[in-house]
């Protein structure tokens, strides 16, 4: 599922430092010359293509990158220090704009590939430079020039590694609002997403996965009812599947185990006439509205069984956040692993796998083979 996922930054790179205007003073020494040192390097800005990350999300909250100026020179022939650069890591797949001109700038869609954003300013000389035979006391000496200053706008398309399924009002809107930083419109009737809704659900500092809600679906809406057919064709590029179901029900007299499962039974249904291979795919089921349900063990218990289900399954109420915890935990465990699997079979293509234990790299145990022995 691809959505565009935008940032506009501001990267300024470090002046470079001044030339020194010096002379050598020393005891006995009373025309010791010229030995003023060149400025160091301005800080550059690079940008590095990482593919453990996989949003935009930490660029809207730290929107300049400013690199520090190199030292000035000194004396006695002393160069200033260069100042260290910045290094901003984005995901594979980020192209990089001029924010003024919207010009494209880098497409970066190779893991580790690694560009300048801001050239840092080149040191200035110092007098040392200008001493000739004919002038043997230069006073001259360079500034340090300006580093580059750009607004750069970077815009990736994510990939959603969760697909939420389910009928209208089931409570996907619901849920991507607690467990993300989604904040789409949620309303007591049916269709009340009418586009995408994408989120970032972010377990720590380093680790985060990417949920998409779709519009829910009907019965027929393989063949275009409603409004989940447009966006079915999405649900193929996700990672899980979550189908949410609702188990609770406003009529005491209604069975809503019985209606639940004819509403699961009728989305699945959807999924396997569209798409053999979206029907196949990883899928959880969360069984969601317990919070308003007399006995949501029981209730559990009994979907399980006549809905036949012996797959990964989660009771939660998506408006307390009961249970939710678990289930996002879970989740980014198995994308973790799912986004290894992936890697690994990335560096196999292009020659570059190193297994992390010697002892089960395929590569090395031909090579390591000791040729066998004629026999006598």
């Amino acid at each position: 599922m691809k959505f565009v996922d935008e940032a506009t930054i501001e990267v300024i790179a470090g002046k470079g430092g001044n030339g020194a205007h010096s002379f050598r003073r020393e005891k006995f020494i009373p025309k010791g010359g010229p030995d003023g040192g060149d400025g160091g390097k301005g800080g550059s800005v690079f940008a590095v293509a990482d593919r453990n990350i996989n949003t935009l999300i930490d660029f809207r909250y730290a929107r300049k990158h400013l690199a520090k100026n190199g030292e000035n020179g000194r004396g006695s022939d002393m160069y200033g220090a260069a100042a260290p650069n910045i290094t901003l890591r984005v995901p594979v797949g980020t192209i990089i704009y001029d924010a003024d001109t919207g010009e494209e700038l880098f497409d970066m869609n190779r893991h580790g590939q690694q560009v300048i954003l801001a050239a840092g300013g080149e040191g200035g000389l110092g007098n040392v430079h200008f001493k000739s035979s004919v002038n043997r006391a230069p006073k001259q000496w360079t500034p340090g020039k300006e580093g580059e200053q750009r607004k750069l706008r970077m815009e990736l398309k994510v990939l959603a590694d969760v697909g939420l399924l389910g009928m209208p009002n089931a409570g996907k809107s619901t849920l991507i609002s607690r467990i993300s930083n989604a904040r789409p419109k949620i309303a007591d009737y049916p269709f009340t997403t009418l586009h995408p809704n994408l989120g970032v659900v972010r377990t720590s500092e380093s680790r985060s996965f990417v949920v998409a809600d779709i519009p829910g679906l009907i019965e027929g809406a393989s063949e275009g009812a409603g409004l989940g057919h447009l966006f079915l064709r999405h649900l193929t590029r996700t990672r899980i599947l979550l189908h949410i179901v609702d188990v609770s029900s406003h009529d005491p007299d209604e069975d809503s185990v019985a209606r639940a499962l004819g509403e699961a039974r009728a989305i699945v249904e959807e999924l396997r006439l569209y798409d053999e291979a979206l029907y196949n795919k990883p899928r959880w089921l969360v069984l969601n509205k317990l919070d308003v349900v007399p006995n949501p063990e029981e209730v559990k218990k009994r979907f399980c069984k006549e809905y036949g289900w012996t797959g990964p399954v989660y009771a939660i109420s998506a408006l307390s956040g009961d249970g939710t915890q678990q289930l996002i935990w879970d989740l980014q465990n198995a994308i973790d692993a799912y986004r290894q699997e992936d890697n690994i079979a990335e560096d196999k293509a292009d020659g570059t796998y190193v297994a992390e234990d010697p002892r089960f790299d395929e590569s090395r145990s031909a090579a390591d083979t000791p040729p066998s022995q004629p026999k006598d």
